[in-house]
C-alpha cells in the first residue's frame, strides 16, 4: 500500500530536539484494493486543486410524491493555478441538464461520480470566476442513515411527510454537484430548499427569506457565513416548529434555535432546554468559545439518529437520555444526559471547526468528540466520573485494524476511531499530567486550527509540541495499529526489570505503576529491559494503572 506523504514530514517540536512523525503503510490489516472511482473520489490531483471554492449557491427543489430533486448550485471560486479544465463531482444516477459559464453552455464529461468540466478559455491563477450545474434525478434512497447516505423519505407519527439528508463519508455529491473533498471547505453559503406548501425547510445556518413560490411550493433561503464542510450542509423538510433561546458565551450572546416537530414541542423544550445550555458551558470551557457565533446554534428533529450538521446539529433521540435510552459505557454516567445533544454538538469544534483534509484521518474528528463525553461528564459530575465512562467504553473495542485508513481513495479506517480513540486522549492526558496544560491544549487546537482543515500531523505535531514531550509514538501505536502495547515485567538478579512490547518504532510510554496500596510513580520503559526504580517494588506487589491506560500487562 502506498505510504502517505503526510507522514514524511518532520516537525522540529522542541529546541531540545527533533521529534519525527513516522512514516509507513497502513499495517496490521488486509490488503486491500481501490478502484479508479474509489481514486476520483478520495484523491487531491491537479483538476482538483487548480480552484478553491469561495461560495456556493445550493437551489434545490424536492417533489416529494416522486422522490426527485431538481435544481442547481453556483460554483463561486478562486483559481490557484493556470487551467482550463476542473473536476466536481455528482453521483452518476443523477442527470446533470448543463453548466453555464458566462451565459453560455460549456461541455462536460463523467466518469463514474466524477463531473470534468472543459473552459473556453484558460482560467487564469489569482482570477475569481464561477460556473453554474443545472441537474435533477431521483437521489439515493438512504435505507439506514446515519450509517449509509442519501435522502430519508418517511412521515411522522401524525402521517405527514419528514425528509432529511444525511451523507458523511460517502459525500454530499450522492445529492448536489460539489468538490466533493474535505480539504476544501467553502466560506459561504446560500442554501435555497423548495418544500411542498405547509411543510418548512430548516438547513444550515440563518433563515434569510421565505418565498411562496406560487406553484404549491415554498423557498426558504438559509445563508452560512462561515467554512463548512460540504457533507455538513443540509435539508430537513418536515411539520417544523420553532423556539429560541439565547446562551451567554465567551463571544457574548449566542441565539439557541430549536425545531422540533410540531406535537413534541414541550419534550424538547424540556430536553434540549436543559442539555444544549450545559453542553455549551461545558464545552466553551473545554475546548473554547462555539466556533460558529455568527450562524447561531440550532438542534433540528430528525428521522435518523443524529449528525454534526455544522449550526444544525441533526437530533433523532426520541428525548431520551442515554444512545437511545442505553449508556454505551455501562458505568450509568451515559444515562445523565442526552447523547446526541452532546456529541453531536461536540462535532461542533472537532469536525466542523477542525477539519481533517483527508478522511482517513477522521479520528480527528471522533475521537475527540468520543473524548468530549467524557469531560462534559466530569464538568457536571467530576474527574473520577468522566474517567470512569471513559474506561467503561472499553467493552466496545474491536481492535480489528488501524483507525487511520488509507488515504487518497475516501475511506475511513476502523471504528474504534470512537472508543478507543478516546481512552487515548484520556492516556495522553495522564501522561502530560497536568490538567490546565491539557485544558489549554484542547483550546489551543480549536484557536490554531480555527476553520481549518488539517492533517494527522497537524494534530499530533501540536499537542506534542505543547505538552513539551514527544507523544508521537504513542499516537502511532494506537492510530496505526490495531494491537495495543504489552507492558511485561521480569525478575532479573532479584529486581524489576519492564519493557514495551509495541509495533511503533520508539515507543516509549510513560506509565504510571505503584507498589500495591501505595502512591503512583511514572516511569519510563522503553523496548529494552530497565530497571523499575521503585522502593520496595517486586512482581508480586506491582500494581499498573489500567485504570487510565488501555494496555495489556504480563
Amino acid at each position: 500500500m502506498k505510504i502517505s506523504s503526510f507522514y514524511k514530514i518532520a516537525l522540529t517540536l522542541l529546541t531540545a530536539g527533533t521529534f519525527m512523525l513516522p512514516a509507513h503503510a497502513q499495517l496490521g490489516t488486509n490488503k486491500q484494493t481501490f478502484t479508479r472511482a474509489d481514486s476520483l473520489r478520495g484523491s487531491l490531483t491537479p483538476l482538483r486543486t487548480c480552484y478553491d471554492i469561495n461560495y456556493y449557491h445550493l437551489d434545490v427543489k424536492f417533489d416529494i410524491d416522486k422522490k426527485f430533486i431538481s435544481g442547481s448550485n453556483l460554483f463561486k471560486f478562486t483559481a490557484t493555478q493556470n487551467f482550463t479544465k476542473l473536476q466536481f463531482d455528482l453521483f452518476a444516477n443523477l442527470k446533470i441538464e448543463k453548466v453555464i459559464y458566462e451565459g453560455a453552455e460549456i461541455p462536460f464529461t463523467r466518469e463514474f461520480n466524477a463531473v470534468f468540466v472543459t473552459f473556453p478559455k484558460t482560467i487564469k491563477k489569482g482570477n475569481k470566476d464561477e460556473f453554474t450545474v443545472y441537474y435533477s434525478g431521483n437521489p439515493t434512497i438512504a435505507k439506514r442513515a446515519p450509517w449509509d447516505g442519501g435522502i430519508v423519505y418517511t412521515t411522522d407519527s401524525l402521517g405527514k411527510p419528514w425528509i432529511a439528508t444525511a451523507c458523511q463519508g460517502i459525500g454530499a455529491s450522492i445529492w448536489w454537484p460539489t468538490k466533493d473533498h474535505q480539504y476544501d471547505e467553502v466560506d459561504s453559503a446560500l442554501i435555497s430548499i423548495s418544500a411542498p406548501n405547509g411543510l418548512k425547510d430548516v438547513s444550515n445556518g440563518r433563515l434569510r427569506k421565505v418565498t411562496d413560490l406560487n406553484n404549491g411550493y415554498t423557498r426558504f433561503d438559509w445563508f452560512v457565513a462561515n467554512p463548512i464542510n460540504n457533507y455538513d450542509i443540509e435539508a430537513n423538510i418536515g411539520d417544523y416548529t420553532h423556539f429560541e433561546g439565547t446562551y451567554q458565551g465567551e463571544k457574548g450572546p449566542l441565539t439557541l434555535d430549536y425545531w422540533p416537530l410540531s406535537y413534541n414541542v414541550d419534550k424538547a423544550k424540556k430536553q434540549w432546554g436543559l442539555d444544549a445550555p450545559r453542553m455549551l458551558k461545558s464545552f466553551e470551557y473545554w475546548f473554547g468559545p462555539y466556533p460558529f457565533y455568527e450562524d447561531g446554534y440550532k438542534l433540528v428533529e430528525t428521522p435518523h439518529l443524529g449528525m454534526e450538521h455544522q449550526s444544525g446539529t441533526a437530533y433523532g433521540n426520541h428525548y431520551k437520555n442515554g444512545y437511545l435510552g442505553r449508556d454505551l459505557s455501562g458505568t450509568g454516567w451515559g444515562l445523565k444526559w442526552d447523547f446526541i445533544v452532546v456529541h453531536e454538538s461536540g462535532h461542533e469544534w472537532f469536525g466542523n471547526n477542525i477539519t481533517s483534509k483527508d478522511v482517513a484521518d477522521m479520528w480527528i474528528h471522533e475521537s475527540f468528540t468520543n473524548y468530549s463525553e467524557s469531560l462534559f461528564i466530569e464538568t457536571y459530575y467530576g474527574k473520577q466520573a468522566g474517567q470512569e465512562y471513559v474506561n467503561g467504553t472499553r467493552k466496545n473495542i474491536r481492535n480489528d485494524k488501524p483507525i487511520v485508513g488509507p488515504y487518497g481513495v475516501n475511506m475511513e479506517g476502523s471504528g474504534d476511531m470512537y472508543y478507543k480513540g478516546g481512552n487515548l486522549l484520556n492516556m495522553v492526558r495522564t501522561i502530560i499530567n497536568n490538567d490546565d496544560k491539557w485544558r489549554n491544549i484542547l483550546r489551543g487546537l480549536n484557536k490554531t486550527f480555527y476553520h481549518k482543515t488539517v492533517t494527522y500531523d497537524d494534530i499530533v505535531g501540536y499537542i506534542c509540541k505543547q505538552a513539551g514531550m514527544n507523544l508521537a509514538p504513542v499516537f502511532d501505536q494506537y492510530l496505526h495499529y490495531k494491537d495495543i502495547p504489552t507492558l511485561q515485567f521480569v525478575v532479573k538478579d532479584g529486581k524489576l526489570y519492564s519493557k514495551w512490547i509495541a509495533n511503533a518504532d520508539g515507543f516509549n510510554m510513560p506509565i504510571r505503576v505503584r507498589v500495591k496500596g501505595g502512591g503512583y510513580i511514572f516511569i519510563k520503559p522503553t523496548t529494552q529491559f530497565t530497571p523499575v526504580k521503585i522502593d520496595g517494588i517486586t512482581k508480586d506487589n506491582v500494581e499498573v494503572d489500567t485504570f487510565n491506560y488501555y494496555i495489556k500487562v504480563e
